[in-house]
């Protein structure tokens, strides 16, 4: 979840600062040949995928999952840019945020600090639910944007 005083790479950035080359696992990251620091796309890895994202799934989503994955663009320097989103606009509108407790790709305390950086003005956690809570926790999360709706 973006902020209006932050460009949108600054979560990629922070992270990637976060997270250990060994977390990723069997990801690929290829990064820009002239500086070689800059990553420019990244592929999920089967074990990657199993591990942290599909954990909590049921096992035919993992397969179906692993047989679409696909390289996919980062686009760090384009989203490094600053005023890509304003009060007037993004800010106005009412966000919300589901704290997917279980989620090994984006762990409780990365989630709570996007939520410092751009709070909203709901939060709710879901127990039990991690990354692809949709597939997961699927009544669950339905409950949850239903609840919130009604507000």
């Amino acid at each position: 979840m973006p902020n209006c005083a932050d460009p949108p790479a600054t979560l990629i950035q922070e992270f990637l600062k976060r997270c250990s080359t060994n977390s990723l696992m069997d990801c690929e990251i290829t990064f820009d040949q002239i500086s070689q620091n800059l990553p420019i796309s990244a592929a999920f890895g089967p074990e990657y995928m199993a591990a942290k994202m599909y954990a909590n799934c049921p096992s035919e989503d993992l397969e179906l999952a692993k047989t679409l994955v696909r390289p996919s663009l980062i686009f760090l320097e384009e989203l490094s840019k600053t005023c890509l989103l304003s009060e007037e606009r993004y800010g106005a509108v009412k966000r919300c945020y589901v704290i997917c407790e279980e989620d090994e790709v984006m762990e409780e305390e990365f989630q709570r600090y996007i939520i410092e950086k751009s709070p909203p003005e709901n939060v709710v956690s879901i127990s039990g639910a991690g990354h692809m809570i949709m597939l997961a926790k699927p009544q669950e999360l339905c409950s949850c944007l239903t609840e919130l709706a009604e507000k």
